[in-house]
């Protein structure tokens, strides 16, 4: 059992610009109940961290969309598994596709694919603008590659450790969502780091 993906959307007061630094590969290392040899278990998860963007800031020409109807799979009852709400997009230019069957009526599954799609194309947008501004330097605050693990959870010590940083922060602050402390710190680092290539560029 489990989520193989999990989407999720946070809307608050510069949300993107504290969270951003969250994107990356968060390790988990834990003893789970039903190891009788207290052998330290160790998975990870992917993290990406995308703002929202609207119609005006990202613009989709419908002739580069392949757009597909399809039945939805799982439980959701027989109007949702007969009846083709699922949505089956295709971005030709880049070759994104966003198949979207969470809603269980085709129009809300077309709008929410299309948003997702609108997102995507804005990361990626984003993400070669800062790599062309900071000459993809790999300490570039927000812009972790998805294969380095960003931070680890260890529930034996009751430690999480931030890589990048290089710090050790109380496991509880995390789990009960306690993030100001660590986004500050990023937020400091961020702001000597373009004091410091701006120093450079004098």
């Amino acid at each position: 059992g489990g989520y193989k993906t999990v989407i999720v959307e946070v809307i608050g007061d510069r949300v993107y610009s504290k969270m951003k630094t969250e994107a990356g590969v968060h390790r988990v290392q834990r003893v789970p109940a039903t190891e009788s040899q207290g052998r330290v278990h160790t998975s990870t998860a992917t993290v990406a961290i995308m703002p929202q963007v609207d119609d005006v800031t990202v613009k989709i020409d419908p002739k580069e969309i392949r757009l597909q109807t399809a039945r939805s799979s799982g439980a959701g009852g027989q109007n949702v598994n007969k009846v083709e709400t699922a949505i089956d997009l295709v971005h030709l230019p880049t070759g994104l596709r966003i198949f979207c069957q969470q809603e269980r009526s085709q129009l809300k599954n077309k709008e929410l694919a299309f948003q997702i799609l609108r997102n995507k194309l804005y990361e990626m947008e984003l993400e070669k603008q800062l790599s062309e501004v900071a000459g993809n330097r790999a300490a570039q605050i927000g812009t972790a590659a998805r294969s380095e693990k960003i931070r680890t959870y260890n529930w034996k010590d009751n430690r999480c450790t931030d890589h990048r940083l290089g710090e050790n922060f109380p496991l509880a602050q995390f789990l009960n969502g306690n993030l100001e402390p660590i986004v500050d710190k990023f937020i400091m680092k961020e702001q000597e780091a373009k004091l410091m290539e701006f120093a450079q560029s004098q």
